[in-house]
């Protein structure tokens, strides 16, 4: 794998995570997409932003999930997309429940355990479009589902060549816990206030569902857990939630080629996580460790792949395809 070498002034980790949010960038080789929605249970459904080759069945399909309060609009979403459609994929960009400005499209919310949503698109690939080499990436959040949907999985996914998580989530525990380190306030005041401004809407589209009597008082990712994941997603309380949805949980039964992403400096994700005897006992999962890349971001000096995780899922995924025609080598990024 092509080593990372980090922007010589995003070195920072908090420089690093935060850069990708404001860099400017390119798509203009994606083409326009199209909507797909997924019923993946009675009265609940999510919206994939779809680009689709000139002949999908004879095309293999990369499946791409999006990390807490992203969308399929965030920039590394259609970063990837971008690349993997020049290199002769069909892409979908996921959006998880109530994402993505598709909030009307289910009463219930997303949260790091609905690995069944994704298994339900999966199979209806399969069963009714006829693609039979499938793969899944997923960055934060996106990670940890994906790659717990591969360990559901098991000895059953036929069709599906591979999973990516960048920078997973796989011990949702820990990564609750690094998110409430004092040096980590502003990520967890972005993410808290998001995700309240978020069941704001939804109780008003949805009136008697949600009871938010308190929600002015949840300061911390583990209190709206506490507060609202867990009870609305038929978990006890938060500890049980971070138990049952974590990919870490079922790692161990994952039979496809697996890579995994990650950062030495990234302020979210502990990387100890990755010394797991799941992880590190399963030939099928292979991880790379970066010094730096801060959270999900992994911007590049070199210009030609400014943004590296981007490339590496893409050359893992037509690597795990056997996928031979090649990507362009254009600049995605502006400066």
């Amino acid at each position: 794998m092509k080593r990372f070498h980090p922007h010589p002034l995003l070195r920072q980790r908090d420089l690093m995570t935060l850069a990708s949010a404001f860099w400017l960038r390119s798509h203009s080789s994606l083409p326009p997409s199209s909507d797909r929605v997924f019923e993946v249970e009675p009265g609940s459904r999510i919206l994939a932003k779809c680009h689709w080759q000139s002949d999908p069945r004879n095309s293999p399909t990369l499946v791409l999930v999006h990390g807490l309060e992203g969308s399929s609009e965030s920039d590394y979403m259609k970063g990837i997309a971008d690349r993997a459609f020049q290199g002769g994929l069909n892409v979908l960009r996921m959006n998880q429940r109530t994402c993505g400005d598709s909030e009307l499209l289910t009463p219930t919310l997303y949260n790091s355990g609905r690995s069944g949503d994704f298994r339900f698109v999966f199979d209806e690939l399969i069963e009714r479009d006829n693609l039979s080499a499938i793969v899944f990436a997923g960055y934060s959040m996106g990670g940890n589902l994906v790659l717990k949907m591969a360990g559901e999985l098991g000895d059953q996914a036929l069709q599906l060549r591979g999973v990516c998580g960048v920078c997973p989530t796989f011990d949702i525990a820990s990564c609750v816990d690094a998110s409430s380190l004092s040096r980590n306030f502003l990520y967890r005041r972005h993410f808290v206030s998001k995700l309240k401004a978020r069941m704001l809407r939804k109780a008003q589209m949805y009136p008697g569902i949600y009871n938010l009597n308190g929600l002015n008082k949840v300061r911390t990712l583990r209190e709206f857990d506490d507060f609202i994941t867990a009870p609305y997603g038929g978990y006890r309380n938060a500890d049980d939630y971070y138990y049952r949805a974590s990919a870490l949980r079922v790692a161990a039964n994952i039979r496809v080629p697996t890579l995994l992403i990650a950062a030495q400096d990234d302020p979210l994700v502990p990387t100890h996580s990755f010394s797991n005897l799941e992880i590190t006992g399963n030939p099928n999962i292979r991880v790379a460790i970066s010094e730096h890349g801060g959270h999900c971001s992994f911007i590049s000096n070199d210009r030609s792949e400014r943004f590296w995780a981007e490339a590496r899922v893409v050359e893992f995924c037509l690597e795990s395809l056997a996928w031979r025609k090649t990507i362009p080598q254009v600049s995605q990024a502006k400066g």
